[in-house]
């Protein structure tokens, strides 16, 4: 019995090693502290995202400042990135030699690779129920969100494998915005909400030339009727509309099929005509859309305040802006009664350290970024949403989109517009599933848009045929075959293991049943 009990034994443990590695993360969990040790210095180091807009830049450095005054024994040191794919870069070569900042502004997608390595991001779960460190704690030295005031949409986007990663920063969505001055020159009349169909048929029109060989709508030699900035997100959100697969929560990849390859078929058929084109290729939708060279930009309600002729931010000379009225709308929809649109934006996850302490002055800092102020202060400078039903419903941002269209500056009407489509239509909006792989994955998705569309720019063939070697050239340009998947059967040497597992319990009891007959005898 002895014999057989340690047999078992040894065959539950070696099947945990391979049932426990089967697509699970390494888990590095964190005890928080009883109380934050205030006469130990930190210095923690910051990196961070911003665009052009030096208001971003400000909005950090004040609440950095703010922080370091309620928390004299921490100090904050910034590195900020002007692009998602450097600081991405720069996080996995950091994970590699063991040296990640203590706090870091970047997407889900990307937490999902970060837990890879050798320096896990911290599990979140613990610290949000503390009840003097977490939301709504009473040790805390400023007045931030319980867990109640989050949106939960938002909140549940940062969870992964089961746990929490991530903290939201702050959301945006995709608008579409339109030259409806042109859409109305060409007789049409838009809808309440866009359709693809319409969109193409309006932007097919738009190709009519007069005779000297300009565009009849805007009596110029160049326009691009329909313009995408992200063409993941295009993928991914069609997909959605389409209630087609993309993937699973486990990892499955389920990108090429069908429906990929109609919705690239209709790209190409456009790219033909000249009506579409992608950023990529033809640089901003939003200086062709304020130079009268495009009719529907779409870009994230982010980057609102670069659109529109009277826009705050241009990277065109004003002697090239041409006037019209413009249109702040919801993406186009195959079904306009079930509308989908795309959650993105930047979250906030803090890296494991040796000194418990140091990771609770990171989390105190990284949960300072929810307060009103500085929630309130960053959505200002772009068309972003608060993460927070507190910052939402506080006194300041209720005055702030109140006060839209008094200037084209702080209160520009197409930024807060942009908000304020998101915050109508959160319950709209979903996300892609996350795990270590889906950040490729959604570069793929957009590669295929962006690879069809410069095929037929170059003239090249588009068929089924093309179609398949697109999958598959995409596929390893991006290493999916490589990505683990749990959705699937456990591996052989596991069943074998389970097998064997059974057997050796099968073998006690019947030994214990002959050795209890025996004894009868």
């Amino acid at each position: 019995m002895r014999k057989f009990f340690a047999i078992t034994m040894c065959l539950c443990l070696i099947l945990g090693v391979f049932t426990g590695c089967h697509g699970a993360y390494e888990r590095n969990e964190f005890q928080v502290p009883e109380e934050f040790d205030t006469s130990q210095k930190h210095e923690l180091v910051f990196w961070a995202k911003n665009e052009s807009n030096i208001r971003q830049k400000e909005v950090y450095e004040q609440a950095i400042a703010d922080f370091e005054a309620l928390y004299p024994n921490v100090s904050v040191t910034m590195r900020l990135y002007t692009d998602y794919g450097r600081l991405y870069d720069d996080m996995l070569k950091n994970l590699g030699a063991n040296t990640p900042p203590n706090v870091c502004i970047t997407y889900p997608d990307h937490v999902a690779t970060y837990m890879t390595g050798n320096n896990c991001v911290v599990p979140l779960d613990e610290l949000f129920a503390d009840e003097k460190y977490g939301f709504g704690g009473s040790e805390l030295r400023y007045d931030g969100p319980t867990r109640e005031e989050m949106v939960p949409q938002f909140l549940q986007e940062c969870m992964l494998d089961g746990k929490y990663y991530a903290i939201p920063y702050m959301r945006s969505t995709e608008a579409c915005y339109v030259n409806k001055t042109y859409v109305e020159k060409l007789g049409f009349t838009l809808p309440e909400v866009l359709t693809w169909d319409f969109v193409w048929e309006v932007a097919d029109a738009a190709m009519a030339k007069n005779a000297d060989g300009k565009f009849a709508v805007n009596g110029q030699k160049v326009l691009i009727p329909f313009m995408y900035k992200s063409t993941d997100n295009m993928m991914i959100q069609m997909l959605k509309q389409l209630d087609a697969p993309y993937s699973t929560a486990g990892g499955s990849i389920q990108l090429f099929n069908d429906t990929t390859k109609d919705i690239l078929f209709e790209v190409a058929e456009h790219v033909q005509k000249k009506s579409f084109s992608i950023f990529k290729i033809d640089s901003y939708p939003a200086d062709k859309l304020n130079a009268g060279q495009c009719i529907f930009a779409i870009d994230s309600t982010a980057g609102a305040t670069w659109m529109g002729p009277d826009a705050p931010l241009l990277d065109i000379g004003e002697d090239r802006v041409v006037d019209f009225e413009m249109e702040v709308m919801m993406v186009p929809q195959f079904d306009p009664e079930h509308p989908q649109m795309i959650s993105q934006g930047p979250s906030v996850c803090i890296f494991n350290q040796e000194d418990p302490q140091e990771v609770l002055a990171s989390w105190l800092f990284a949960q300072f970024l929810l307060t009103n102020k500085v929630q309130v202060n960053y959505s200002q400078t772009e068309g972003y949403l608060p993460v927070t039903k507190k910052a939402q419903q506080s006194e300041e941002y209720l005055d702030y989109v109140s006060r839209k269209g008094e200037d084209n500056d702080l209160y520009y009407w197409a930024k807060l517009e942009s908000a304020q489509l998101l915050q109508e239509n959160t319950e709209n909006t979903f996300v892609t599933p996350v795990f270590n792989g889906s950040a490729s994955l959604r570069d793929a998705a957009g590669q295929l848009i962006s690879s069809t569309v410069l095929s037929v720019r170059r003239k090249e063939v588009v068929d089924e045929a093309y179609m398949d070697n697109l999958f598959h050239e995409t596929t390893m340009l991006y290493r999916l075959d490589q990505v683990k998947s749990t959705d699937g059967p456990l591996p052989e040497t596991a069943v074998w293991l389970l097998v064997s597992l059974a057997a050796v319990w099968i073998l006690l009891l019947a030994g214990a049943v002959a050795g209890k007959i025996r004894r009868k005898k």
